[in-house]
């Protein structure tokens, strides 16, 4: 009998929330975090690698982050892959280190970083989504099998939804709370 896991799916669903957190940590609100840049990958030795792969981040001022290259082959990479983020960030290239000044957030810019946000908190509801859609078909083909009953699959197919719905609920907040942090002056 194929029992559905309900904490695989849940695993799963968690793990598109942890996607999303650092999605948010790469966010940048009025300060430098060295978490900003790694959502951003750098095409380095014949494929995209993440920039924590090719440099060290680190912050020495508060609106300054230094990029560390460790091969310096790949230096104008890093700068292109930065500069192309959709972070704003304009880096200035000393040998193989990159210089990052944090620019003052206008309000244009606060809004832009606001649908990047709702952009990251979609693909995160999609994700979660996924993950219901690959419970609820396998609970339909163990009920079309006689591996359940219809009372199980009926039982089983609201759990599903429930954990769905809170793991959407957290999405929002977490979403609602960075737009926050994001147009807070």
């Amino acid at each position: 009998m194929a029992v559905l896991d309900m904490k695989d799916l849940d695993k799963r669903m968690n793990g598109a929330l942890d996607v999303l957190a650092k999605e948010f940590a790469g966010l940048r609100t009025g300060r430098a975090s060295p978490n900003l840049l790694d959502p951003i990958m750098v095409d380095a030795y014949g494929s995209m690698v993440p920039i924590n792969q090719v440099a060290g981040v680190s912050v020495p001022e508060p609106r300054m982050l230094t990029v560390t290259v460790w091969d310096a082959t790949v230096t104008k990479a890093v700068e292109k892959a930065i500069r192309e983020s959709d972070l704003g960030l304009n880096p200035m290239t000393e040998g193989n280190v990159l210089r990052v000044p944090l620019p003052e957030l206008n309000e244009e810019r606060r809004q832009d970083l606001q649908k990047v946000a709702g952009k990251y908190a979609e693909a995160a509801r999609v994700a979660i989504r996924n993950v219901r859609r690959d419970g609820m078909d396998h609970v339909k083909k163990a009920e079309k099998d006689s591996e359940i009953s219809k009372d199980d699959a009926h039982r089983m197919s609201d759990e599903i939804q429930k954990a769905t719905d809170d793991h959407i609920k957290k999405v929002d907040e977490a979403l609602a709370t960075k737009e926050q942090e994001i147009m807070q002056v």
